[in-house]
Order: C-alpha cells, then sequence, then structure tokens
C-alpha cells in the first residue's frame, strides 16, 4: 500500500505507526500530558514495548498474546518492559458480591 502512494506521489511518507513516537508525541502535546506519566501497555515487544520505549514512556507487556513468558525471560532478548503481567484482566478490580 505504502509503495503505491510512494509511487504514485514521488514522495516519502511520514510514517506514524509503532514503533514510531510521532502519533505519541502529537497526542502528548495536544493534552498536555508527559509522556514520564503514560505506560504503554502491549503484547508485543518489537512494536508495542519498543513504541512505549522510544517515546520516553513507563512500559507494560501482557503475557496473554504474542510474547510468551520465555520469549521475555530468553538471554536473546534486548527488549524488557518495564512491567509485565499474565492478562490484561489482571488491572480490573473483581466485583463486590451482592446478597
Amino acid at each position: 500500500m505504502v509503495g503505491a502512494i510512494c509511487g504514485s506521489t514521488q514522495r516519502e511518507p511520514h510514517v506514524v505507526g509503532k514503533p514510531s513516537t510521532f502519533m505519541m508525541d502529537y497526542l502528548a502535546d495536544k493534552f498536555g500530558i508527559l509522556k514520564s506519566q503514560i505506560c504503554m501497555v502491549g503484547d508485543r515487544l518489537d512494536t508495542d514495548i519498543l513504541f512505549g520505549q522510544n517515546g520516553g514512556c513507563k512500559t507494560l507487556v501482557v503475557l496473554s498474546g504474542v510474547t510468551t513468558l520465555s520469549m521475555l525471560q530468553s538471554p536473546n532478548n534486548s527488549i524488557q518492559p518495564d512491567f509485565y503481567t499474565n492478562k490484561i484482566s489482571d488491572f480490573v478490580a473483581p466485583k463486590a458480591a451482592t446478597v
């Protein structure tokens, strides 16, 4: 898709997808949010976590998707998140039982 657009316009595109920080920079500036206050949550080290790190955010990888604990702990893995969890629902408080 990008190749077709480049060919027809004779211009190079601005990459705004992960791990480029273009959109993060824009949104942080637009809403006055410090990137140090943002935590990027995702299931991929090479896109989601790298995106957060490149943008100066805290990062949390969720192990219920692409990344596994063994991948995270592998000596070959150079991308280390600040935090990890098994599943995103770990952040949801259990509902109180009603009688």
